[in-house]
């Protein structure tokens, strides 16, 4: 028995879909494991809500960077006599401090993390 396809799938959840039936009637009739439906239902939901894939993963990358979520984490403050009163503090996970002054630059400094969180 040849290996299904994607596009194999994809026909067979859609059709799944319709019949009304359960994943463990619809698997029987076509004698497959009722968990490979509702994996690939899973798989092909998470790939069409996942962002298409630009050929050009350098213009994709500009066009949505300060589209991208963005984290964050807490910020404590400093004990240490290193701490400017007229400065914020970034304290990165790997250990990188960034320092920025009140009047900072909000997309500059957010493209700056960014770059520090992919190191």
């Amino acid at each position: 028995m040849a290996r299904a396809t994607r596009e194999d799938w994809a026909k067979r959840v859609e059709r799944w879909q319709d019949s009304g039936l359960t994943a463990k009637e619809f698997a029987a009739e076509l004698d497959v494991a009722p968990s490979s439906l509702t994996f690939w239902k899973w798989k092909l939901r998470q790939s069409a809500n996942a962002p298409a894939r630009s050929r050009e993963p350098r213009a994709r990358e500009a066009r949505t960077r300060d589209e991208s979520p963005t984290s964050f984490v807490e910020l404590v403050p400093s004990s240490s006599s290193h701490a400017h009163s007229d400065a914020l503090e970034v304290v990165c996970a790997h250990g990188v401090i960034v320092r920025v002054p009140k009047d900072f630059d909000g997309p500059t400094l957010l493209r700056l993390v960014r770059v520090l969180g992919e190191r």
